[in-house]
């Protein structure tokens, strides 16, 4: 299958030859630059596999964070017959400045029958391990907490061998919430911090860096035989150092796999893409990683919380 560079958002490319000697992945980027580095291409999404998948997702009306997002994986995953569920509908109350969701004051109305679907869906594709995640519906008393449940409990009824990862908002810091989805004892339960405390405002505004922590802290203190994770992204303007910092803080918060990826810009109107961090990097924080105890780093430029998802549960379930 053919390899090609993502496609970038509009560039402003000077004639002018750059004084910065610098390799292009260690400048900082004028705004609205997006001059990608060799080692972020990926295939065209087609084959098989994935008009398979693809037909499954529209005859069950489902929704997937790999097209909502614009995952650059999604070639890779759907070929192999893996993807990411969203459940709660495809509108984000948060409006995060990284993301390609779309968002507004409210989601759409609640699909009870929705978690069935999916099971329906896991069923029908095989799966070995089912990533369910939703977009943040802070219009909701519980956050979605109750639909989250009833989807591992149906995941869990119709394949019973089939291991159940949740990715889920924040819940506000509510710990009923929290306790709803823990009660159902996902094999992973997944949060992601997104970027360092410094840019917080800048990036989520409407979350807070020690929220999150406490939320994966309280969910392994809830339920100690599901595995926690959390994820970031690089290239929003952070330091080497403060990443380790971040991955520090993420271990003593009892978080034991951990992703890093590379924040590609969806739009000219998402926050600017500063630097592309190159893969010796990532194998830098890889390994410092493994250093404070993670039982598992995925670590790369094209890495998304869900990357390899079934290797990583794999991995964990084996320490």
């Amino acid at each position: 299958m053919e390899a090609i560079p993502l496609r970038p958002v509009p560039v402003a490319i000077s004639s002018k030859p750059s004084p910065d000697p610098r390799p292009v992945h260690q400048r900082l980027l004028p705004d609205g630059v997006d001059r990608r580095p060799p080692w972020l291409t990926v295939r065209i999404p087609m084959g098989e596999g994935y008009t398979h998948l693809k037909g499954i997702m529209r005859g069950l009306e489902l929704n997937t964070v790999c097209e909502e997002a614009r995952c650059p994986n999604i070639a890779e995953c759907w070929g192999h017959g893996t993807a990411t569920f969203m459940i709660l509908g495809d509108v984000c109350t948060r409006a995060c400045a990284f993301c390609a969701v779309k968002s507004g004051k409210r989601g759409g109305d609640i699909d009870v029958d929705e978690p069935q679907r999916v099971a329906e869906a896991v069923v029908r594709m095989g799966l070995r391990h089912a990533v369910v995640t939703s977009v943040d519906r802070d219009d909701l008393a519980d956050g979605g907490a109750a639909i989250f449940a009833a989807t591992i409990r149906a995941i869990r009824e119709r394949a019973p061998e089939t291991t159940i990862e949740v990715l889920t908002p924040d819940f506000q810091g509510d710990h009923d919430a929290l306790r709803t989805v823990m009660d159902a004892v996902p094999e992973i339960f997944n949060h992601n911090v997104e970027t360092i405390g410094r840019l917080y405002r800048r990036v989520r505004p409407k979350a807070h860096l020690g929220r999150s922590l406490e939320l994966l802290r309280t969910a392994k203190r809830m339920q100690a035989r599901s595995r926690t994770k959390s994820g970031l992204m690089v290239g929003l303007g952070e330091e080497m150092g403060e990443v380790k910092e971040l991955l520090r803080d993420m271990r003593a918060h009892d978080v034991e796999i951990v992703t890093i990826g590379q924040y590609l810009r969806p739009s000219l109107k998402h926050h600017p893409l500063i630097r592309f961090w190159h893969p010796d990097e990532f194998a830098e924080l890889r390994e410092y990683g493994l250093g404070l105890g993670f039982s598992h780093v995925e670590s790369g430029p094209l890495v998304r919380s869900s990357y390899h998802a079934h290797e990583q549960a794999v991995a964990a379930q084996a320490v």
